[in-house]
């Protein structure tokens, strides 16, 4: 069925929920399996014996998506959201399958290429935001991304809550729970794409006004858009990094898997639960209440990693989460309205969060986690800049 086939009328508030479902649900068990993916390889890795490496299959995550990003989102213009989101989450569910069984024969180049098809699942499915968002009137398309979060975090929890359950699975498959969790997640994404089969999409009349079908290079001279990249891209980045080794820092700290669990499941929480509450905040506010109010927050949770005991850790993960949320869901309202926009953008939020991990890894290993936190902080400062922006261009 196409894309265009459902149009919501302009002068509709209410959120369309029954077509929205398959969706929502479909995301929930994509960031169940993000969570394995990106913040438990870093302990895969280490359990391989590639220490000085553990910020690498994060690295390729975020290189794969940044490449594929744009792929997906001009493959999704052409042929429509359910095919090219359908697409991405086939692809991830081979990719954790790939990365599971890699990890369990203790095969290192298959293990990270499990995570290079996972990053490039990644790239398409995350743009399921933009699906949620075009499917509601402007005025409302914050308290749809809000919803969107909100639901992410029940499958989410399907992976940190039920840690006891995958470190079973893993002692009866001879293995960690790390790497059974792979193997989760390869079965959470192949649900998914099953979901893309019940999903009708709901196209907006914005979805086919003259901004729509805007190249590339003429989506980036709209006043607004660079700096709303700038935002996301910041955003991503330092959340990636810290959520990304932070658990490294608790591990060698002596936590064991139930508490880097309960860490996760505190970070998860920020940038996801309290989406009823920040959507609608940022469509009653403005951007530019998100941006300031994410930045400030993202320092915080820097500022707070690195100092002594396991609860900092707890709060440092939780804000983290919460700023990410609010800088995201507000970049990711204002670039709705520019679908030619949407796959670069994410693809420069890759490579930020890519980069991050890589570099964290030997910043850890050469001066320590606290001198990574406090260049995360500086960096965090970044969505200050969109937040003046936002009217100017």
């Amino acid at each position: 069925m196409s894309d265009r086939a459902h149009v919501p009328p302009a002068s509709s508030t209410a959120l369309p929920l029954g077509r929205l479902a398959p969706l929502y649900v479909a995301q929930a068990l994509a960031t169940g399996a993000t969570t394995v993916s990106t913040i438990l390889a870093s302990l895969v890795m280490s359990g391989l014996g590639r220490e000085s490496l553990t910020g690498l299959p994060s690295t390729l995550i975020s290189a794969s998506a940044a490449l594929s990003a744009g792929l997906f989102g001009a493959l999704m213009l052409r042929a429509g959201r359910r095919l090219g989101l359908g697409v991405a989450f086939a692809l991830g569910a081979a990719g954790a399958v790939v990365g599971f069984a890699g990890a369990r024969a203790s095969v290192t180049p298959v293990f990270l290429l499990g995570a290079v098809l996972m990053g490039a699942a990644q790239g398409g499915y995350q743009q399921a935001r933009y699906a949620a968002a075009e499917s509601v009137p402007e005025s409302r398309r914050g308290t749809a991304l809000g919803l969107l979060m909100l639901m992410s975090v029940f499958g989410a929890f399907v992976m940190t809550g039920f840690s006891g359950v995958v470190e079973t699975l893993g002692s009866r498959l001879g293995t960690s729970a790390e790497v059974a969790g792979w193997l989760v997640g390869g079965g959470l994404l192949g649900v998914a794409a099953l979901l893309m089969l019940a999903w009708v999409p709901v196209r907006s009349p914005a979805q086919l006004s003259t901004q729509a079908r805007l190249s590339v290079r003429a989506a980036f001279a709209v006043p607004g858009v660079r700096s709303t990249a700038l935002a996301l891209a910041t955003a991503q980045g330092v959340m990636v990094t810290l959520m990304s080794l932070t658990p490294l820092r608790a591990h060698h700290a002596g936590v064991d898997h139930t508490g880097v669990a309960a860490l996760i499941s505190g970070h998860i929480a920020g940038m996801f639960a309290f989406g009823w509450l920040t959507g609608p905040l940022i469509d009653r506010l403005g951007l530019r209440f998100g941006y300031i109010g994410g930045a400030l927050l993202l320092v915080l949770a820097a500022l707070t990693a690195p100092l002594p005991g396991t609860a900092w850790l707890g709060v440092s993960m939780f804000v983290l989460g919460l700023g990410w949320n609010l800088a995201f869901v507000s970049g990711s309202k204002a670039l709705a309205r520019y679908p030619a926009a949407q796959g670069v953008t994410d693809g420069l939020g890759y490579v930020v969060a890519g980069v991050g991990t890589l570099v964290g890894g030997l910043v850890i290993a050469r001066a320590g986690f606290p001198v990574l936190a406090h260049a995360c902080a500086v960096l965090a400062l970044l969505p200050l800049v969109s937040a003046w922006r936002v009217g100017k261009g």
